[in-house]
């Protein structure tokens, strides 16, 4: 009844996403999703993690056999495009082959083994249409939300020192190697989620079942509840409101270079094509949660989540697509989502609800602050720039301290000595 309640669900979601798309004359993300089967994919990376995912709850010779047949016909699409002398893509293989499990699962497995296949097919299938969803709301923020709210947001971000228009000024120095290996990491986040959740799902093949909190749980709901905050807060990011990529809507061509000058914030018409994608920063919740996930795994997963980390707040800073605020927005969002993911998984329990409500509480907080007391954030760098750090920081650290309360204790821990033992009544 769970699963197919959150189907149903997700159906529903994706149905309306693809309602109010066409209002505006645009496919949604199951016309794009669709499309991918037989047209050329825009996402040929992002179908083979899918396909990766699906393929945990397959043996490793179903696996070879899936891969091998999805370069089959990727090899077919390919050859003819080339005959057609049309845009040379691959990825179709990949989405034919899931389809293709889907229908086996349907028609030739029973009971559990069903539902695991079909657990595998909707984990790939989800990794796919998260990120089609994620394009259709940010067409919807730009048709939807005509002002932007960047003046408030880039004055607040005075109380850190502008990292972006620093960060943008570092990228620039290393030239056309760094802007490329940087937008490499920055493009490719839900690739990287992928890998990192087949290591966390490795053993589900062995086990015939999925561990009960993984990645994919996270990212997934930071994808779905984010851009509702983009409704309430929509910005586009300091690259297009103070740089040559806002074109004539832009305040002022100033990015990198020069950062704005603190004067009285108001809302900006922009043009209805830019996302107001950046409030909080997206981006920087998922790498967060990379990262997270990574910590348990052996050192070269643990090193990727790092690198991975690091790679995005420097993209994301660099590029000029989000102010430094919007970067503490993000650690705080997404530390509060995946506490009430563990939480929802191992039990509610005093700690996970007030870490939560905690956590809620410091982002409403930062998001009033940047909208209502830039000025003076602004204004007194040295009191609200160690503030908002001191406000991100303690969001951690209460992530930390109430993680570490759920980790299992070993054997052993917290059981008096015999000797100690208080002495227990005799039964009559």
């Amino acid at each position: 009844m769970l699963w197919t309640a959150v189907g149903v669900t997700t159906v529903g979601f994706l149905v309306t996403l693809e309602i109010a798309a066409r209002h505006y004359g645009l496919p949604g993300p199951v016309t794009n999703q669709a499309r991918e089967v037989v047209f050329t994919p825009n996402s040929g990376p992002l179908l083979y993690a899918g396909l990766a995912l699906m393929m945990v709850v397959l043996t490793w010779r179903q696996r070879f056999i899936a891969a091998a047949i999805a370069v089959g016909i990727d090899t077919v699409f390919l050859l003819g495009r080339w005959a057609a002398g049309t845009r040379l893509s691959f990825g179709n293989g990949a989405m034919w082959v899931i389809l293709g499990v889907a229908v086996i699962a349907l028609t030739r497995r029973t009971g559990r083994e069903r539902v695991l296949l079909l657990k595998g097919v909707g984990l790939g299938l989800l990794l796919v249409a998260g990120h089609k969803v994620g394009d259709t709301w940010l067409l919807i923020t730009s048709k939807t939300r005509p002002n932007v709210l960047d003046e408030y947001v880039a004055t607040a971000d005075h109380a850190l020192g502008n990292p972006s228009w620093l960060v943008g000024r570092f990228v620039d120095a290393t030239g056309p190697v760094g802007s490329h290996i940087l937008s490499l990491v920055y493009g490719q986040l839900p690739l990287a989620a992928a890998l990192v959740a087949l290591y966390q799902l490795r053993n589900v093949a062995v086990e015939r079942r999925f561990p009960s909190h993984h990645l994919v749980r996270t990212f997934l709901v930071i994808g779905l509840l984010g851009p509702g905050i983009y409704m309430l807060f929509p910005t586009v990011g300091p690259v297009f409101a103070y740089g040559a990529d806002g074109g004539h809507w832009a305040v002022a061509n100033l990015w990198p270079d020069t950062a704005p000058a603190i004067g009285s914030p108001h809302p900006i018409a922009f043009d209805q094509v830019t996302p107001r994608n950046c409030m909080p920063s997206l981006h920087t919740a998922w790498a967060t949660t990379i990262f997270i996930h990574s910590r348990k795994g052996p050192r070269f997963v643990r090193a990727a989540g790092a690198f991975w980390l690091v790679a995005t707040l420097t993209a994301t800073l660099g590029f000029g697509y989000h102010y430094g605020v919007d970067l503490v927005a993000g650690v705080v969002f997404a530390l509060t989502i995946e506490t009430g993911m563990r939480a929802l998984d191992r039990g509610w329990d005093r700690a996970g609800i007030t870490l939560v409500c905690y956590g809620s509480v410091v982002f409403a907080a930062l998001l009033v602050s940047y909208r209502y007391l830039p000025t003076r954030m602004a204004a007194h760098p040295v009191v609200f720039g160690p503030l908002l750090l001191l406000a991100m920081g303690s969001v951690i650290y209460g992530y930390l301290r109430t993680t570490r309360l759920w980790e299992p204790q070993p054997a052993g821990v917290g059981v008096p000595h015999p000797r100690q033992a208080e002495p227990q009544p005799e039964l009559v």
